[in-house]
């Protein structure tokens, strides 16, 4: 038995730089609170309890199903306000 504490859906964090901005990825993650009483953080690709053994894959990937997002979501930069026509293809 897990019980989801906390979901956070992965996100990106734009940053400025010299010239134009970079889109860095933060993925997803659920705090779950183990049958054996420990609270973990766990992502997508890393979902064992390292107390006891238990496996939360399944639990985890139905909580960050990646598919649930949208294309904005995905892909921001083809969405900026502030881009002016650069002559470069999406």
């Amino acid at each position: 038995m897990v019980r989801i504490v906390e979901r956070v859906e992965g996100y990106y964090d734009v940053q400025e730089v010299e010239l134009g901005e970079v889109y860095r990825w933060h993925p997803g993650y659920v705090v779950v609170e183990c049958a054996c009483g420990e609270h973990l953080s766990l992502t997508a690709s890393g979902s064992l309890c390292e107390a006891c053994g238990a496996d939360h894959t399944p639990t985890t990937r139905e909580e960050l199903d990646v598919r649930r997002l949208e294309d904005e979501d995905l892909h921001p930069w083809h969405y900026a306000d502030n881009r002016e026509h650069d002559g470069l293809p999406l």
